[in-house]
């Protein structure tokens, strides 16, 4: 389903449309059921990459688990500038302008810097994928950026601020919930309905914990699709495809979860009104 087909028209910010545009979300949500079956086939190979992959590959992972934990902690080298993504708004001054824009407003610059994304992802793919499994060790940190670059920028475009920690946790539950199987999806979703209704350092403890394991599962569902890419030369084809469109559903996702919380407050925006 493709994000900018959701939303289209003048009756968006009225209650009926809001929540026509809500049921379109929650179907999405249930659509990505039907990837069960290619995600469980998916980890048989990474064994088979897991044996062929050089110890500097394995301790390249390393490195990006600890740099996962850190960007949630302070935002690190991945924290994106939030003026240059505001300047794609026109005339927009600040966050909170972005806050009270229409939907469709926002879907439509989402839209414009997800495809610009992807053909950057597609470019470094083919380039990092002409080097085989000696380059493999340069693209894995590449994409884990460009998915955190991009999930920022999406956060951005519907008003919320990537320089909170709160946000940065948002985003890594995105990330989280593209590679995850069916069983994972839906504990993510779970986690995410109430979301802004939590105390601030609700089981931060328990939740910092876990980024070990949200980036294991995110390594060995990204592992298999770079089986392909192994081979030199002829993984500039598997590369570029399977980079774009890692960036792809990672943006999706992005785009779904955001725009349902966007829409969530805006509908509880008109409760408050019709009770006042």
């Amino acid at each position: 389903m493709d994000i900018n087909d959701v939303g289209q028209g003048d009756n968006m910010e009225t209650k009926d449309g809001l929540l026509a545009e809500l049921k379109t979300i929650n179907k999405w949500e249930h659509e990505q059921e039907d990837l069960w079956f290619w995600e469980r086939w998916g980890k048989i190979p990474f064994t088979i990459l897991d044996k062929l992959t050089p110890a500097f590959i394995h301790k390249k992972v390393n490195v990006i688990i600890e740099e996962l934990i850190s960007y949630i902690n302070t935002g690190s080298k991945y924290l994106i500038s939030t003026k240059a993504t505001l300047k794609k708004f026109g005339n927009v001054i600040s966050l909170e302008d972005i806050k009270h824009m229409p939907l469709q407003e926002m879907d439509r610059i989402a839209g414009d810097i997800v495809k610009n994304r992807k053909n950057i992802a597609t470019a470094q793919g083919a380039t990092t994928g002409f080097g085989g499994i000696f380059t493999l060790a340069i693209d894995i940190p590449a994409v884990l950026g460009m998915s955190l670059n991009v999930l920022q920028e999406i956060a951005l475009c519907y008003g919320y601020n990537p320089e909170d920690e709160k946000e940065r946790l948002f985003i890594v539950k995105c990330l989280q919930f593209s590679s995850s199987d069916i069983v994972g999806k839906q504990t993510i979703l779970n986690e995410l309905q109430n979301f802004d209704n939590r105390s601030g350092n609700q089981n931060s403890v328990s939740q910092i914990a876990s980024w070990r394991e949200v980036i294991t599962v995110y390594r060995d569902n990204y592992g298999w699709k770079k089986l392909f890419q192994i081979v030199p030369v002829a993984g500039m084809v598997f590369g570029a495809y399977l980079n774009r469109k890692t960036i792809e559903e990672i943006a999706e996702a992005g785009q779904m979860l955001y725009k349902k919380r966007r829409i969530n407050e805006r509908l509880d925006e008109l409760e408050k009104e019709c009770v006042r």
